[in-house]
């Protein structure tokens, strides 16, 4: 409930009004006034704390008598005056929502008592918790319907001839969004490296936090990306010289790519893929993490595909397997497979050196069951089977079979063997495979234990040791 309201001179005021044929501006600027008080006070009077339910009921009731009263009374005024003197009135700020700066359509009030509109302080306080005009910390994230507030707003439209929006259920993009122009153009000056370092740490943080900054960003803002990366741009080929900008700049561009509308957006930039590649090979730990990880995100959109694998970025993707640390080298060969799915890309992914890189990792018992994924993939492609021939991967393909760490990585060691013997059926092949079956049954095992693809693969080639002993050719499994 809300409070008990002591105003006679505004009862007097729209009495005298109501009661005057020839109603002036005068009259109308005085009811004005009036409102104004009257929601004022509804909005700031802590007195009816104290009171009963009974009292306090009672005060809502005179508010709301009074605030309709006082609307009538400003509707026939209004009706007198020559549509030639009608002006643009003025909006009671208690009416406007301080989030979206708008009348409100769905006036809600949480803990702390202050009113907003539903769609905006709903997406506030899925990020924060605290009012975000007294900045106090919220005791929960409830809100309930301020039906005072909202009567108010209905007859205040209706006197004053205003079209009251309906609710909506489209995205709230203005939240979060007021000082991000700000923190871009402080990246993309020529301001102190330090304060581009600041805002560009702020910018990270913010992509990250917040979605519909993520959208605003790109489809809010002209020419945003550009100017996000000029700074890099700008360094060239040192672009590791400034490390710690270069580690946010590319960090932020990950959390922007991570909105499905803005992949194509970063990947059709002229800055955003050689930047992208400048940082798989330079820069922090992070940096090229995250460059991966941003190509990896971009690379879900098909025509993303080939533009990355038409660069130099695929090359830097197969380098980074090869050298990165755990985490540098999950995100790399995630983005090289997502890659290898365009049958083009597979040969440029062996041209590029992925088998070499991609069995070195294996064998030193590095990101095995992802590495395996990406070959399994791409042992399809003839030249890919004979490079793992010629290095004798298929004796490191044994020894994971005989205990995979799980049923997918031992489906795809079953997959790639599979696939080597089917393009190259010579006898030493199928005698190599039948010499691990019959000392380990290894294959045996996979026919009875493995997941359903990996069984299949596994009675294929059991069928073709057979048929090797009785000299008969086998048929594709």
């Amino acid at each position: 409930c809300f409070w008990v309201l002591c105003i006679p001179r505004v009862r007097s005021s729209a009495e005298m009004a109501d009661s005057t044929a020839d109603a002036t501006e005068t009259n109308a600027d005085t009811l004005r006034r009036e409102l104004q008080k009257v929601l004022t006070e509804i909005f700031n009077d802590e007195g009816g704390k104290d009171r009963g339910e009974t009292e306090d009921c009672f005060g809502v009731l005179k508010a709301i008598d009074e605030a309709i009263r006082i609307l009538t009374c400003l509707r026939k005024v209004e009706s007198k005056k020559p549509e030639f003197d009608i002006s643009p009135v003025e909006v009671p700020k208690e009416f406007i929502c301080t989030l979206s700066n708008t009348i409100m359509i769905e006036p809600v009030i949480i803990a702390s008592g202050q009113t907003y509109e539903k769609r905006y302080i709903t997406e506030w306080l899925k990020h924060e918790r605290t009012c975000p005009k007294s900045k106090e910390v919220l005791s929960h994230c409830l809100w309930i319907p301020n039906h005072l507030i909202n009567e108010l707003i209905s007859q205040w439209c209706r006197v004053n001839k205003v079209d009251r929006q309906k609710p909506s259920d489209e995205l709230v993009t203005e939240l979060f969004t007021g000082d991000i122009e700000a923190l871009l153009q402080r990246i993309s000056s020529s301001s102190s490296v330090a304060d581009q370092i600041e805002a560009a740490k702020e910018l990270r943080r913010q992509t990250k936090r917040f979605p519909n900054v993520r959208v605003f960003f790109v489809a809010g803002i002209h020419d945003s990306i550009t100017r996000l990366l000029s700074p890099l741009s700008a360094l060239g080929e040192a672009v590791d010289s400034n490390p710690e900008l270069q580690e946010n700049i590319i960090t932020a561009l990950f959390n922007l790519s991570i909105l499905e509308n803005n992949k194509t957006v970063i990947a059709e930039n002229r800055l955003a893929i050689p930047l992208l590649t400048k940082s798989l090979m330079q820069g922090t730990a992070e940096t090229r993490r995250n460059a991966a990880a941003t190509l990896s995100s971009l690379s879900a959109i098909d025509s993303n595909k080939i533009i990355i694998g038409s660069s130099e970025a695929l090359k830097a993707l197969i380098d980074l397997i090869e050298e990165g640390d755990l985490l540098a080298t999950k995100e790399a060969t995630s983005t090289v497979f997502n890659l290898c799915i365009v049958l083009e890309n597979k040969e440029k992914a062996v041209s590029a050196g992925l088998i070499p890189a991609a069995t070195k990792k294996i064998k030193a018992g590095s990101n095995v069951d992802e590495l395996l994924s990406l070959l399994a993939l791409i042992s399809t492609h003839n030249r890919a089977i004979e490079e793992m021939d010629n290095i004798e991967f298929i004796y490191d393909l044994f020894k994971i079979l005989r205990k995979p760490s799980c049923l997918l990585t031992g489906e795809n060691a079953v997959v790639i063997v599979f696939n080597m013997c089917d393009r190259n059926r010579d006898r030493s092949r199928l005698k190599v495979v039948g010499e691990e079956e019959n000392q380990h049954g290894t294959f045996t095992k996979l026919a009875k234990q493995g997941s359903v693809r990996a069984v299949r693969k596994s009675q294929g080639i059991l069928q073709w040791i057979k048929r090797f002993v009785t000299g008969k050719e086998p048929q594709r499994a």
